[in-house]
């Protein structure tokens, strides 16, 4: 074995410290220079001990590429671990793992805290599981599926209820150890974001809000047409209304831009109170607003009951002193019972229905 060639910096430490170190420079995939390094506290002062290992790189060069700094390895750092619980404190984060074999799971202490279980409990996967909310629940098990089988990582932010009913989020970061190229244990982080995702909620509703209306600005809508057939959120669709003022322009033209003002702000407040229990009220043009109904149970009883509004939404409009009219086309669509709904299919169809409604001046309302 070569002899070890040694260096001395700096004065000793407090207490001893001794670390080992590796240095490889490489040249694209060609390693050029490689060394170990034993940094320990000697009567003298701190001892690096090399090892070189050098194809093309003299000795002399190699050293001027190393630079020790003896603070790095002064006597008063804190342990490593002990460093990462003290930071880990500071927000609610915590590390978790999963036996793929057994899936027995193992918390630290700040997970138990997230879930609201006691620390005194054995976590159970099941039962964790079942804290989940659904959505969250069915794109976890997806994407946990998914690293599993390529042994791969992944990040989802989810929604828990706690055995206490309190709600929180929570970040997921995963990855997979493997062995022989079948995945053997999964683990990662798990932070609470519940604080983090009030606030974006808070930005994205004012973000995704028409101001002069109050309802949602054409951004959501425009989510819901681009999801695919499978997202879990079309099964709480059951409709789609879509209306266009009619005579808009002209209110405009006459009475000028701060009456027609009125006209849409008064509407969106009547569409809102009209259907309480819609998914999503928007306006997604100029006049034009677009409502998903949930589920219904009868195509016809949801026609009459929306025929039953129109007393309501298409009153006139009290305006500097007079009176404003308004007037509507309605198209209405509903969602197939034999296939999987296709919000772009949706839409068309009820776009489709509200170009009649618009062409037979005797018809405010027109079903598909």
């Amino acid at each position: 074995m070569e002899r070890a060639r040694s260096l001395q910096v700096g004065r000793p430490p407090k207490r001893p410290a001794s670390v080992q170190l590796f240095l490889c420079v490489s040249v694209g995939k060609r390693t050029i220079y490689s060394k170990t390094l034993w940094v320990g506290q000697s009567q003298s002062g701190l001892r690096v001990a090399e090892y070189p290992r050098t194809e093309s790189m003299s000795y002399n060069l190699a050293r001027k590429a190393i630079e020790v700094r003896p603070a790095a390895f002064n006597g008063d750092a804190p342990d490593l671990v002990q460093l990462y619980d003290q930071a880990a404190s500071l927000v609610p984060i915590g590390a978790w793992s999963c036996d793929l074999r057994t899936e027995r799971l193992t918390w630290t202490r700040a997970v138990f805290d997230i879930f609201g279980v006691s620390s005194r409990e054995v976590p159970d996967r099941r039962a964790t599981i079942e804290l989940y909310g659904e959505e969250s629940r069915l794109l976890l098990e997806r994407r946990r599926s998914r690293a599993i089988e390529t042994c791969s990582r992944f990040t989802l932010d989810a929604n828990i209820v706690r055995p206490d009913g309190i709600e929180r989020w929570v970040r997921i970061t995963a990855a997979t150890r493997s062995s022989n190229g079948r995945a053997m244990t999964l683990y990662g982080m798990k932070q609470d974001i519940t604080e983090d995702h009030a606030r974006w909620e808070r930005l994205q509703a004012q973000a995704e809000c028409d101001p002069l209306t109050g309802v949602a600005n054409r951004a959501p809508f425009q989510r819901f047409l681009e999801q695919s057939k499978n997202a879990p959120k079309l099964n709480d669709i059951g409709a789609l209304l879509l209306f266009d003022m009619d005579g808009f322009k002209k209110i405009n033209d006459w009475w000028g831009h701060a009456a027609g003002d009125a006209c849409l702000a008064a509407f969106a407040d009547r569409l809102k109170k009209a259907f309480p229990r819609a998914q999503l009220v928007s306006r997604i043009g100029g006049d034009e607003f677009a409502v998903l109904l949930p589920p219904v149970h009868s195509r016809r009883e949801t026609e009459n009951a929306v025929r039953s509004l129109f007393g309501n939404l298409l009153g006139s409009v009290a305006w500097n002193g007079g009176m404003l009219p308004l007037g509507v086309s309605v198209g209405l669509a509903f969602v197939s019972d034999q296939v999987d709904l296709d919000p772009q299919t949706l839409f068309i169809a009820a776009d489709r229905a509200l170009y009649n409604a618009k062409e037979d001046a005797s018809t405010v309302l027109v079903c598909i």
